[in-house]
């Protein structure tokens, strides 16, 4: 498996660099041509000094294109974590982690994942969020404490699996 704390490259699963992968091939597939209809159709109104539509179409164009470029620059640098040989002995990304608050008593389940991954909604906490980084390199049955804007949260972790 990659190095998950190397500098600056972003860390993510196998499934969501799919779902990159899938996002990138629209945007040239499909948004591309959308974009190249749009621009041949405003060039066919005449004088593109005053053309609304054509310089519409081009900030569009423009728009997509520096996604696309984004989105090969991820899939290039990326770090794909293997879920099946994550560690479960300390918290990493690839991890789900099921975490007691000390100080409200309830538990929570978070899975670490890679920031371009994260919904905390859907309890996928980024390992560079404040709770993720706190979380990470732990084992069971450590407390974790880390700052948040009112004062200090203590966690005390109880499970450590895969996901």
């Amino acid at each position: 498996m990659a190095e998950a704390g190397t500098k600056g490259r972003p860390v993510i699963s196998a499934d969501g660099l799919a779902r990159l992968e899938e996002e990138l091939n629209h945007l040239k597939v499909v948004k591309r041509k959308e974009i190249a209809e749009q621009i041949k159709t405003a060039i066919s109104f005449g004088d593109l000094s005053e053309n609304a539509e054509y310089d519409e179409a081009k900030n569009e164009q423009a728009r997509i294109e520096g996604q696309i470029s984004q989105l090969e620059n991820m899939i290039r640098n990326a770090i794909v974590i293997d879920g099946s040989e994550v560690s479960t002995d300390e918290v990493n990304v690839g991890c789900v982690v099921r975490v007691k608050d000390i100080d409200a008593g309830r538990e929570m389940e978070y899975a670490i994942v890679g920031a371009t991954e994260a919904d905390p909604i859907s309890g996928k906490i980024s390992n560079e969020s404040p709770v993720g980084a706190a979380l990470m390199g732990a084992k069971k049955d450590a407390e974790i404490s880390f700052a948040i804007p009112d004062g200090i949260r203590t966690l005390k972790i109880l499970e450590i699996r895969r996901d």
